[in-house]
């Protein structure tokens, strides 16, 4: 039962023990990324900055977390018949890596106005990629109609245990190299990285505080909370092309309700700003998506504690040259 709305589940909850499994599962198949210091942001707002950097991981992005290690987690059966997944790009090419190391055909629904990056990316890791539509919901009804046909197995992008857990291992890392973290700020699309990561900071550190932010045009999971129960809402526009997605995870509404403090939106303009900031000072390379949580706190809505050490979760580095290019030209004038 959620601590907030009341809301019961019939679905499997993980917590702390799945996550450090996972973390024994995928070991040595990505990467143990660094916390960084981000002492360049420190006078923005009265406080100790530093950033787990997914940028640095292997695909670009935390996904191939949560993807590897639900394809470990398959039976040979599950393996055999290939898989399948929709995404806006960074799980796509997490899947596709998984998949090619373990010799598994996988096949991936992308959005047509998916970034060139990722497309390419997710192509040349083996993978069969279909463009189709323009937002999550198109994609996945797409998706469930080749799945009907071919018999794959699914790989969901977010609303998985298996897949939760493995995105939480970042979250665990976290607990491990900054103990004494104040505030955890993690960007919130389906929720799979935030669910995963809240179970990690919170049962290991009741006291430290987690954030999750989400774009102020898809505030599904505000309005999930408000409601007591997973909603779904419209689509809105975004340049956090990563979070695009409108229904809440059954899965991971209940580690969100419990274990998040604060769900707060980020714009776009702050979103660029925040993009700008962290690609300057800070000197990484970051997509949209992963300068929500500093935009968000720019903006002012959440609260940054003076002299608190807060950790900016950086979930994505997969951004096109030409795009980067506009939001610089865009960041001049915001």
């Amino acid at each position: 039962m959620g601590a907030r709305g009341g809301y019961e589940t019939m679905v499997r909850i993980i917590g702390l023990k799945d996550i450090k499994k996972a973390a024994e599962r995928i070991a040595g198949r990505v990467h143990r990324t660094p916390i960084l210091r981000g002492d360049k942001l420190d006078d923005l707002f009265g406080a100790a900055v530093y950033f787990k950097p997914e940028n640095l991981q292997r695909t670009g992005s935390f996904k191939i977390r949560g993807a590897t290690n639900k394809i470990l987690s398959l039976s040979d059966e599950e393996r055999a018949k290939g898989i399948i997944a929709s995404s806006s790009g960074n799980h796509a090419q997490g899947v596709a890596y998984a998949a090619k190391a373990l010799g598994i055909k996988a096949t991936l629904v992308l959005p047509e106005n998916a970034p060139k990056a990722k497309i390419e990316g997710t192509r040349s890791l083996g993978a069969e990629v279909v463009l189709y539509g323009f937002d999550s919901v198109q994609r996945y009804k797409k998706l469930y109609e080749i799945k009907a046909e071919k018999g794959y197995t699914l790989v969901h992008s977010f609303d998985d245990p298996e897949l939760i857990a493995g995105q939480g291992t970042s979250g665990l890392e976290i607990m491990e190299d900054l103990p004494d973290v104040d505030t955890v700020v993690v960007p919130l699309g389906g929720g799979g990285l935030l669910a995963g990561v809240a179970a990690a900071v919170k049962e290991t550190r009741p006291g430290t505080r987690v954030v999750g932010v989400e774009p102020a045009t898809i505030q599904r999971y505000a309005e999930s909370r408000k409601a007591g129960h997973p909603v779904e809402v419209p689509m809105g526009a975004t340049l956090a092309d990563g979070l695009m997605l409108t229904k809440t995870g059954e899965h991971n509404y209940p580690l969100i309700d419990k274990y998040v403090d604060e769900i707060v939106p980020a714009t776009d303009d702050f979103i660029v700003k925040g993009l700008m900031e962290i690609i300057f000072r800070s000197k990484l390379l970051i997509e949209p998506s992963a300068a929500v949580g500093v935009a968000a706190a720019l903006e002012g809505n959440f609260k940054v504690r003076k002299g608190e050490k807060v950790c900016f979760f950086l979930s994505g580095g997969n951004i096109d040259p030409d795009k980067l290019a506009s939001f610089i030209m865009k960041g001049q004038n915001v």
